[in-house]
């Protein structure tokens, strides 16, 4: 598949106006899930009347372009479940075309992942997430909605088959749940390459209350692996939020994701674009800035970059969880979390 290159119109890098650059796009290609997990979709994915249509492979192009040109590095595709567009593997094809994109990042629910994560590889894939977020069939289910435990574990190993060096896994602990699960993961990655990401429980408009009865905290968490000698690495340019731990008897890692710890945004340094166009400056805040006008022709790159630089400069120092304002966010796979 070819593409047009685009250049780089003179555009400013992206850097915001409390001095954080900006090397990661989590780019959300769709907003559909075939989960139904208790924290995100409890009632399963419910289609908007008359929504716009999602990007399509000429916009994705146009809108990578923009943000390779002003620095981005690495792109995450999310969704909902990305590998549910048809379309999939051209997406990541063209986006690995892209000059300046190193990295191609890939989040999934997993239930295609062992029967297509070789195809995911030869287009491009470089990374692979993968959500888990109990070692019991009967609690994955639980928590889920669906019976696929078995068919993900199977694809974990045929990820690493395939070539995969590591695989990164989310879970989100929640308290009198699966908390419970924490030392059987660990127990789990002892020798195996996986960095096992703990993801604390984040409120959303539509789960208030159950976000008060299994609210567990990440800093319990740390406190238990640092006491257990697990050491804190110093972030690399182009990381995603978590902690990231390591313990010299460990095969695998442990990621802590902490939205609520103290100073959790200084280190941002990852901007959003929505399945049907907009920029989020945040996973919890405003209303996005529409891009997709200017995603119509290769032509309009100086603009698009133009809109995306000054949206920029508007993005808050920090969001306001810890005062339980989770912004215009109804549940997280609007934007691909």
């Amino acid at each position: 598949m070819q593409t047009i290159p685009i250049k780089n119109v003179g555009t400013t890098q992206l850097v915001d106006a409390f001095q954080r650059e900006y090397y990661y796009l989590r780019l959300s290609i769709t907003d559909m899930c075939n989960f139904r997990c208790n924290y995100c979709l409890p009632n399963g994915y419910q289609p908007e009347p008359n929504k716009p249509s999602f990007l399509t492979l000429d916009e994705i192009r146009r809108v990578v372009s923009g943000f390779s040109v002003m620095g981005t590095e690495k792109v995450r595709i999310t969704g909902g479940e990305p590998t549910l567009r048809k379309d999939f593997l051209p997406i990541v094809e063209t986006i690995s075309q892209i000059d300046g994109i190193k990295q191609i990042a890939l989040t999934t629910n997993g239930f295609r992942l062992f029967k297509d994560v070789e195809r995911w590889k030869h287009a491009g894939i470089t990374s692979i997430n993968v959500s888990v977020d109990s070692l019991d069939a009967r609690m994955f289910q639980r928590i889920t909605g669906v019976d696929k435990f078995d068919d993900i574990m199977r694809g974990i190993d045929r990820a690493f088959a395939c070539g995969y060096q590591k695989i990164k896994v989310n879970s989100v602990l929640m308290k009198d749940l699966n908390d419970k699960d924490f030392s059987g993961f660990l127990a789990w990655i002892k020798d195996k390459p996986i960095q096992m990401r703990f993801i604390e429980l984040m409120q959303t408009g539509e789960m208030d209350t159950f976000f008060q009865k299994y609210h567990l905290s990440g800093l319990v968490l740390e406190r238990k692996l640092l006491d257990a000698g697990w050491q804190l690495q110093v972030k690399a340019r182009s990381d995603g939020p978590a902690k990231v731990f390591r313990h010299p008897d460990y095969v695998g890692e442990i990621g802590l994701i902490m939205p609520y710890e103290k100073n959790f945004c200084a280190s941002c340094n990852r901007l959003r674009v929505s399945a049907k166009g907009k920029l989020h400056l945040c996973l919890f805040g405003e209303e996005g800035i529409d891009l997709r006008d200017l995603l119509q022709s290769d032509e309009q790159q100086v603009l698009l970059q133009s809109r995306i630089f000054s949206a920029l400069q508007g993005k808050r120092e920090h969001h306001y969880l810890h005062i339980g304002d989770s912004g215009v966010r109804n549940h997280l796979a609007s934007i691909g979390g």
